[in-house]
């Protein structure tokens, strides 16, 4: 839902009779300054964020990595038994290893 042409040149003829044609310089200015604030606000309040929730990533990250480990440690203890036992891994537990890893990433 925008706003068409003609509804831009009935605001801007509404202006001119409201404020005069000397006055639009300094509205136009002041609107600019406005919109920088805001935009500059904003700037702001997505780098405080992010700031805030850097250690949280940082913690989630640790946690990723430390499962991820464990798991692999796991999986190379399973197959490492399994080989010593004189048996093959079975299909199933290569792919469920494989599928968790996966998930984790």
């Amino acid at each position: 839902m925008g706003i068409s042409g003609q509804e831009i040149v009935i605001i801007i003829i509404v202006i001119l009779l409201l404020f005069g044609a000397d006055k639009l310089p300094e509205i136009a200015r002041t609107m600019g300054k406005g919109m920088r604030e805001v935009r500059k606000a904003t700037d702001e309040i997505k780098k405080e964020f992010d700031e805030s929730t850097q250690d949280i990533r940082n913690d989630i990250n640790e946690v990723t990595d430390s499962v991820r480990r464990d798991i692999t440690d796991v999986t190379d203890t399973v197959k490492k038994d399994f080989e010593e036992a004189g048996k093959p891994l079975s299909d199933e537990i290569n792919d469920t290893a494989r599928d968790l890893n996966n998930e984790i990433r």
